[in-house]
């Protein structure tokens, strides 16, 4: 269990904003952390914006490779804490529906969990490919609407505005200009596919049941439960193109021509 001193340091919990450190928050900060590792490689020496970046991190692993990261956020608590926190990371408010950057002078966008949070994607992306170089990269990350919302086109997260299924998010980048070069699915890994089967057929589930009090009486996580979800590593995830519409997130990335 966390202790109060490592929770005060962390910014607080929104519902929707994952944090590192905190035990009961780490099947989201790993099921993150996944994707960021394995899009790292594209950050290499490079000058990296991301926009959206939450807690920080993120650019805080980004910052390990690249040459430079700009990291932009709207919320000033937010800010503040990655400009504490992350030191090797430049940080500034922003409203991502005008980047402030010049056009063409970013090698790498990078957009994590956040175009599910926009109201005007398509002039998100616009803003992207403005300050992308040609030939840089935009890097997204978002929940797979098909597995996120199941059945519905209204997003069940009320944090999100729009969710994308593969197909959506595919044309989406297109008719903004960019080239897909890479559409991969986050899934389970073995070591998550085994604590489905432990819980009932759903890890998810079982943390859900415990965070919206779904268990009667159960004020605090099951002891083996939380164990299990705070022990869960970024390895534990597999990214691949197989079955991309049974994926849990969606992992792109798109070339500015």
């Amino acid at each position: 269990m966390t202790t109060p001193a490592t929770r005060a340091d962390a910014l607080h919990l929104t519902g929707e904003r994952t944090v590192p450190g905190i035990a009961e928050e780490t099947y989201w900060f790993r099921r993150h952390e996944a994707a960021y590792l394995a899009l790292l490689p594209y950050c290499d020496g490079a000058t990296v914006l991301e926009a959206g970046c939450g807690e920080g991190y993120g650019a805080g692993l980004i910052a390990r490779t690249a040459a430079r990261v700009l990291a932009l956020d709207y919320n000033v608590e937010t800010t503040e804490h990655v400009r504490r926190r992350y030191p090797e990371v430049d940080v500034a408010r922003a409203n991502l529906a005008f980047l402030p950057v010049r056009s063409s002078t970013v090698d790498v966008v990078a957009n994590f969990q956040v175009i599910e949070h926009l109201w005007d994607q398509g002039g998100f992306l616009a803003e992207c490919h403005r300050v992308l170089k040609p030939g840089g990269r935009l890097l997204v990350t978002t929940p797979n609407r098909i597995t996120f919302s199941p059945g519905s086109d209204t997003p069940l997260n009320p944090f999100h505005t729009r969710e994308l299924a593969p197909s959506e998010l595919d044309s989406l980048l297109t008719d903004a200009g960019f080239e897909v070069e890479l559409l991969h699915g986050l899934h389970h890994g073995e070591p998550l596919k085994e604590l489905d089967a432990r819980y009932g057929g759903s890890i998810i589930d079982a943390q859900l049941d415990v965070v919206m009090g779904h268990l009667p009486g159960q004020a605090t996580w099951p002891p083996k439960l939380l164990a299990d979800v705070a022990a869960i590593k970024a390895t534990d995830f597999a990214i691949h193109g197989d079955e991309l519409d049974a994926s849990l997130d969606l992992v792109a990335v798109a070339v500015r021509p």
